[in-house]
């Protein structure tokens, strides 16, 4: 699901892009998720408009078990939103476009 303006992060890359990105924008996922296959056209499209502001990435929950287990994933979709390495942000659920443009200010 990962695309020109969307990284697929796993247990190896997550910690690094999280401590270099000023501002991340995660969205945990998985494939079989009726909710997290709603949001993924809204999440692909916040890429594309904050391309070169915002990172954006997605993390399979199913392939990604270490990192969904140190954040304590326990419902999808889960988007946090972190700050110069630090999470500032953490929903879950379907979101608005709205909301996230907002929590990302």
């Amino acid at each position: 699901m990962a695309s020109e303006f969307v990284l697929e992060l796993n247990d190896a890359s997550f910690d690094q892009t999280v401590a270099s990105a000023p501002v991340l924008l995660v969205d945990f996922w998985a494939p079989w998720c009726g909710p997290c296959r709603m949001i993924a056209p809204l999440i692909e499209e916040l890429a594309k408009e904050l391309a070169g502001k915002v990172t954006v990435a997605k993390v399979n929950v199913d392939e990604a078990a270490g990192v969904a287990g140190a954040h304590n994933i326990t419902a999808i979709p889960t988007i946090m939103i972190f700050k110069n390495g630090v999470l500032a942000e953490r929903m879950t659920g379907l979101s608005s476009k709205a909301a996230l443009l907002d929590k990302l200010q």
